[in-house]
């Protein structure tokens, strides 16, 4: 076997992008990024690497997405000594990306282990600090769109456009045959975005490569196109019912290029008057950061977008904390995205309770995430280890998606003519990724070449077709594919609000202790734990 390929991540779920190419000049990665989601799948994170970061050569990333870029500080921390190759706009998101990543990490594990001292816990280390993010960046090497670059003997690498955020790529790396044969070439798809963006072009590609590695996000839906008026007076018009209901609009948004859009088309609508100049409050450090890059990058918008009289741009944890006497009539944006971290989750503390009060989802919600949960219609949710209640109105806006729906991810495998030995659809949950395939399927695809690789799986590349190596795959998988939509710590805070409310809706304090009672002896019995 001198060609394999190992999924690491992005294998039955949508984070933790990291696909280990393994040539006869040694090993590389495709991304190496954090996972994100349920607790269970987060905590993969904590866990040693699935291989010797001393061994990884080269890394090259997609984009700037924490989940398909935030391990590379860890990587460095534990041997990894090769180079980090990105194109420009990502090399440049990166500088504050992971150190704001490594920040975010050691003050979440101060927090827990705050909590852990109090409940005679032991303390946990964090994944990565913020020093170990800032010296990480040192490994960068800036490639262009559209060039060949070397990344080792005998292994070259372009990048193309990807069209889901600045910077982002599809990777093919084309590796020279020993025998004298014709090379053969990987696709890594990346992210790839949906078209018609402000900030960049359409994604491109290279025709016809051996393998290709395809992104499965959004693979079982279909959008409607909205042109980009008519996105801007869908937002309007969400804006519009918001302050009608007297509250503030709290929107969770991702600190690249989601923020960017949104402030973008804020600007506009401004500036027609078909909103009238409400404040903005843009409370993320990073997204504040990542809009001087997007300035640098993007010099030639009309206007100024990011700059406006009625754009607040918070910085320090003070003003964070002022924003929460705001009674009404706000626009409060704040990362993350998915509120599973960052100040959106203070402000949902403090809103969430108010039927006053809008959330606005304009992205993404991965499984086991806050966010995925108040898209489902939760009535309570836990926040800091606190019960809130949902009297908020939540509504979802999906028209500023990065990503190509079903339709697009086939128009641009179409576009690259198929792959000639086979396709490996990722990163994307399994009914996505089974959708893309039975479309591939009706599209005269051979079922014989569409793969869908478990996590840390290994196929050999050197042949024709794609084939499996058993004795790479390990025994166990590290995470379980149930706990990947929801896990034992997301059923514990549901059955810790259904007990809340259940004891909340008993008739007196005699039926309360009935059932703190039951609840006991089910516990100590065979099978639960002892009480």
């Amino acid at each position: 076997m001198t060609l394999s390929l190992t999924f690491h991540g992005a294998a039955g779920t949508v984070t933790g992008s990291c696909f280990r190419l393994d040539t006869p000049a040694g090993a590389l990665l495709v991304d190496c990024g954090l996972f994100q989601g349920t607790k269970s799948v987060r905590e993969l994170n904590y866990r040693a690497f699935p291989f010797d970061p001393a061994d990884i050569r080269a890394v090259l990333l997609t984009h700037a997405h924490i989940d398909h870029s935030g391990l590379v500080p860890k990587l460095a921390r534990q041997g990894f000594r090769g180079r980090v190759y990105a194109t420009p706009g990502t090399a440049d998101l990166l500088t504050y990306m992971l150190p704001d990543s490594g920040y975010i990490q050691e003050t979440e594990v101060d927090r827990l282990n705050r909590r852990n001292r109090q409940r005679g816990r032991p303390a946990v280390q964090p994944i990565y600090t913020r020093d170990d993010a800032e010296r990480s960046l040192k490994r960068l090497e800036q490639a262009p769109y559209d060039r060949w670059i070397r990344v080792l003997p005998g292994v070259r690498a372009r990048f193309w456009q990807a069209g889901h955020i600045l910077g982002s790529a599809s990777v093919e790396v084309e590796v020279e045959a020993a025998d004298g044969d014709a090379p053969v070439r990987v696709l890594f798809s990346g992210d790839i975005g949906p078209g018609g963006k402000d900030f960049h072009a359409d994604a491109a590609g290279p025709e016809r490569p051996d393998w290709l590695v395809l992104e499965t996000t959004y693979g079982d839906r279909a959008r409607t196109e909205v042109e980009p008026e008519a996105r801007r007076a869908l937002l309007a018009g969400e804006v519009k019912a918001a302050l009608k209901r007297g509250g503030n609009l709290l929107i969770p948004s991702f600190a690249v290029e989601r923020t960017q859009e949104l402030l973008y088309d804020f600007g506009l609508l401004f500036d027609t008057g078909a909103l009238p100049p409400v404040d903005i409050f843009l409370d993320s450090p990073l997204a504040d950061a990542v809009t001087d890059v997007f300035e640098r990058h993007l010099a030639g918008l009309e206007g100024d977008p990011f700059r406006r009289p009625n754009l607040h741009r918070v910085r320090s944890a003070a003003e964070s904390q002022k924003l929460n006497a705001l009674a009404g009539g706000a626009i409060i944006m704040a990362a993350s995205g998915m509120c599973d971290a960052g100040r959106i989750r203070h402000h949902l503390k403090a809103n969430l309770w108010r039927p006053e009060a809008t959330v606005l989802l304009v992205g993404y919600q991965a499984p086991g995430t806050l966010g995925r949960m108040l898209r489902q219609g939760v009535p309570r949710v836990r926040i800091h280890g606190e019960e809130i209640e949902v009297r908020a109105a939540v509504r979802t806006l999906d028209v500023y998606s990065g990503h190509a729906d079903r339709d697009g991810l086939l128009e641009w495998v179409e576009a690259r003519h198929g792959a000639a030995r086979g396709v490996f659809l990722v990163h994307g949950e399994p009914g996505a990724r089974e959708a893309i395939r039975q479309a591939l399927l009706a599209g005269g695809r051979d079922g014989a070449l569409i793969h869908t690789p478990d996590l840390d799986e290994t196929v050999d590349l050197s042949g024709a077709r794609a084939r499996t190596v058993p004795a790479v795959r390990p025994a166990a998988p590290r995470v379980a594919p149930a706990a990947v939509a929801a896990d034992w710590h997301n059923t514990y805070a549901e059955t810790l609000l259904a007990l809340g409310e259940a004891l909340r809706s008993a008739p007196d304090d005699a039926a309360r202790t009935r059932l703190l009672a039951q609840v006991r002896d089910a516990m100590s019995r065979p099978g639960g734990t002892a009480g």
